[in-house]
C-alpha cells in the first residue's frame, strides 16, 4: 500500500507565515489583495475560486472575484485585466484557465503587469523559469516541488515522467525538476507508446485533465505518483489517476482531493505576496 502524500500537512507549513506576513503588511497599512478573473463556467475554475476565496479570508490576503460571462469577448478581458493592472491596491491578478474558445488566452496574458501575474503566465516571466533566472513558477508547478520536498522524495538522478505539457503545469514542471538534477520525459497526447514511457518513470505526474487517464498497469513497482489533475465526474472529484488501483503497486501517491490543490491554493497566497518575499518563494 502507497504512503499517502497529503497536501494539507504542506499546506499548514506554509499557511501560518503566510498569515504572519500578511497581519504584519495590514499593520503597515497595505492590504494584500489578489485579484481573480474568472470567464465562463468552468466547474474546476469555479472550485479553484471559492477555495482561493476561503483561504485569502483565513489568511489576510483579499481576495476579490471579477467574473465574466461565457459569451465575453478577449476584449472584454483584457480591459478588466488592465483596470487590474493600474489599480495600486490589487497586487497579483490570477485569470482562471481554461479560457472560452474564442478567446485567444495568449492575448490575455500578454496584457498582465509582470509584478502582477500570480501565475507566472506572462512571457516575461515564463522565460525567466525557463532559463533559471526565477523560481516564481506557477503555482500548481510549485505546489508540487513543495510536496516533494517536505516528504523528502530524492529528485537527483531520478527520471520523472511528466504527462502533460501546459505551459501552466507541465513545461514549467519539467524546467523546476531539471534544476534539482531529475531526469525529465514530457509526455503528451502525440506520444507514442505513452503507457511504456509512463511505465519507464521513477516519479509519475499527471496533468491532463482526463479522468482516471493513468492506470495501475502504467505505473512501475515503487514508483511516486503525483496527481495534478482535478476533474468533474459523477462520483465526484476525481484525478487524472485511478487513485485505488495505482496505490497498490505506488510507493507514495497524492490524493484527489486532498493533494496538489490544496498546496496549489496556499502558493497563490505566496504569489500574491512575493513582492515583498523577493526572489525567495521559500522565505
Amino acid at each position: 500500500m502507497a504512503i499517502i502524500l497529503a497536501g494539507a500537512p504542506v499546506a499548514a507549513a506554509r499557511r501560518d507565515a503566510i498569515r504572519a506576513r500578511a497581519e504584519s503588511l495590514r499593520r503597515n497599512g497595505v492590504v494584500p489583495c489578489l485579484a481573480i478573473v474568472l470567464v465562463g463556467d468552468d466547474a474546476a475554475s469555479q472550485v479553484y475560486s471559492q477555495r482561493l476565496q476561503k483561504l485569502g479570508a483565513s489568511v489576510g490576503v483579499s481576495v476579490i472575484l471579477e467574473k465574466l460571462p461565457q459569451t465575453a469577448l478577449a476584449t472584454e478581458v483584457v480591459t478588466v485585466i488592465e483596470r487590474l493592472n493600474a489599480d495600486s491596491d490589487i497586487h497579483a491578478i490570477l485569470p482562471m484557465m481554461p479560457l472560452p474558445r474564442q478567446i485567444d488566452a495568449n492575448l490575455v496574458v500578454e496584457q498582465l503587469s509582470p509584478l502582477k501575474d500570480a501565475d507566472s503566465l506572462h512571457p516575461l516571466n515564463a522565460g525567466l523559469v525557463a532559463t533559471g533566472k526565477s523560481a516564481w513558477a506557477p503555482c500548481t508547478p510549485r505546489a508540487v516541488m513543495a510536496i516533494l520536498a517536505h516528504y523528502q522524495i530524492p529528485l537527483a538522478g531520478r527520471h520523472a515522467v511528466v504527462v502533460g505539457r501546459s505551459n501552466v503545469v507541465g513545461k514549467p514542471l519539467a524546467n523546476l525538476l531539471l534544476a534539482e538534477d531529475a531526469t525529465v520525459t514530457i509526455c503528451h497526447s502525440k506520444t507514442t507508446d505513452l503507457a511504456k514511457v509512463i511505465k519507464q518513470g521513477d516519479i509519475v505526474i499527471a496533468a491532463v485533465g482526463r479522468p482516471k487517464l493513468i492506470q495501475a498497469d502504467m505505473i512501475k513497482q515503487g514508483a511516486v505518483v503525483v496527481d495534478v489533475g482535478i476533474n468533474e465526474t459523477a462520483e465526484g472529484l476525481v484525478g487524472d489517476v485511478d487513485y485505488l488501483a495505482v496505490e497498490q503497486v505506488a510507493a507514495a501517491i497524492t490524493p484527489v482531493p486532498g493533494g496538489v490543490g490544496t498546496v496549489s491554493s496556499v502558493m497563490v497566497m505566496e504569489a500574491v505576496l512575493n513582492r515583498w518575499l523577493k526572489d525567495d518563494p521559500n522565505a
